[in-house]
């Protein structure tokens, strides 16, 4: 198992169409302002975060149940800023839609400028012929208020290619988060 290029990368996002929209450089301005860097690197992809964002509230103070999950656990927002609360996490989902190859995983890694300052991303890895939105976990792990900008980078998306095609993909079991889109919740 290798790990896949920025060449190898564009190639399956342009012809193939892995990955939707794409950005085939890396970009670190916007209208001369400086953003968290997106879009392909030498061997991975910066993945950026939409305005939607569901935060953690324990108003009701519910048992978190990932078999049966209370819905009003979420404040639902949609802003270019997110503000998840000390101690507590945020949901998003990337920009990008993706189509992975029955030949590749996708494993996603959190961006030092947020780790750097107690936010962690996680992602479960992005199986053979999944596609969709992948929903975005952040935890803010410090005592105080933390930041997350939308449309900006907030992972990294690292391709890893298989020695053999496996015998069964995410599609071929019908996988329960197949063709997501918006934030996905928790399904039992």
């Amino acid at each position: 198992m290798g790990i896949k290029s920025d060449r190898w990368i564009r190639r399956m996002a342009e012809e193939h169409g892995m990955i939707a929209p794409f950005e085939p450089g890396q970009v670190r301005k916007i209208d001369g302002k400086r953003v968290i860097s997106y879009g392909t690197s030498s061997y991975g992809y910066d993945v950026r975060c939409s305005h939607e964002f569901k935060i953690f509230t324990n108003i009701n103070s519910v048992i978190v149940d990932p078999k049966d999950f209370d819905e009003n656990s979420f404040v639902d927002v949609q802003q270019d800023v997110c503000i998840i609360p000390p101690n507590s996490f945020a949901l998003a989902r990337t920009v990008e839609y993706f189509r992975i190859p029955r030949d590749v995983l996708v494993v996603c890694l959190g961006k030092s400028t947020y780790a750097r300052c107690g936010i962690i991303v996680n992602v479960t890895p992005l199986e053979p012929e999944w596609d969709g939105h992948v929903t975005l976990e952040f935890s803010n792990t410090t005592p105080l208020p933390a930041k997350i900008y939308a449309h900006e980078g907030v992972a990294q998306m690292l391709f890893l290619g298989a020695d053999e095609v496996c015998e069964t993909s995410y599609k071929d079991r019908g996988g329960k988060y197949q063709g997501q889109t918006g934030v996905t919740l928790p399904k039992a």
